[in-house]
């Protein structure tokens, strides 16, 4: 894959299209149920994502702030409500990282795989998992915000997605800078699992 200017090394995961350097970012979705709009830290977006209706498998394309084609998030099964997600890099046609939901006693927990390999390169887990489950059993839990822990392959934390109170979803993804973790991955994941919780 190509290698950012300015990058100190390409990771085999990095997305083409996409250059996301900062260590927080704002995801919001917008009034129309599963968009999303994703702002670093600056407050600039640079990520626009929504699920596409009606489709026989989920699918949420991603673009840049500026309107080009970034990734796609693509489930891997027909009508997949637990499963695999594949990211598709738009600028190459390759799958970069599968997202892939370990749904347990109504608790999420993903874990971000190599496509080819299988091998797990970061994990999201529930903080709360009370609050997990009842978000699956009672539709008013979902008022309450779920907030997520990050690990790396190793098993050590290195970020948080947390849930605001707001009328619209709102989440803050904060991923150590240090990290080797995906972001794009991580991101779109935070998409994905609310588009998940809302259905």
């Amino acid at each position: 894959m190509s290698q950012f200017p300015g990058s100190d090394a390409s990771s085999p995961y990095d997305i083409s299209t996409v250059d996301l350097t900062d260590d927080r970012y704002e995801v919001k979705q917008s009034m129309i149920r599963n968009k999303y709009v994703v702002r670093d830290g600056a407050g600039d977006v640079v990520l626009r994502g929504k699920q596409k209706l009606f489709k026989m498998k989920e699918e949420f394309p991603f673009v840049t702030g500026d309107g080009a084609e970034a990734f796609t998030v693509k489930a891997g099964g027909i009508l997949d409500v637990a499963g695999n997600y594949a990211i598709t890099d738009a600028g190459t046609g390759e799958e970069v990282v599968v997202l892939d939901e370990d749904f347990s006693l109504f608790v999420e927990n993903w874990t971000i795989r190599d496509p080819e390999t299988g091998e797990a390169l970061a994990t999201i887990r529930s903080k709360n998992k009370l609050l997990s489950a009842l978000r699956h059993l009672v539709s008013v839990a979902n008022l309450v915000p779920n907030k997520y822990e990050i690990f790396d392959a190793a098993g050590d934390h290195v970020g948080d997605i947390e849930g605001q109170f707001s009328l619209r979803d709102t989440y803050t993804v904060s991923i150590d800078d240090a990290s080797n973790v995906p972001k794009e991955a991580v991101i779109a994941a935070a998409c994905i699992l609310d588009a998940l919780e809302n259905q």
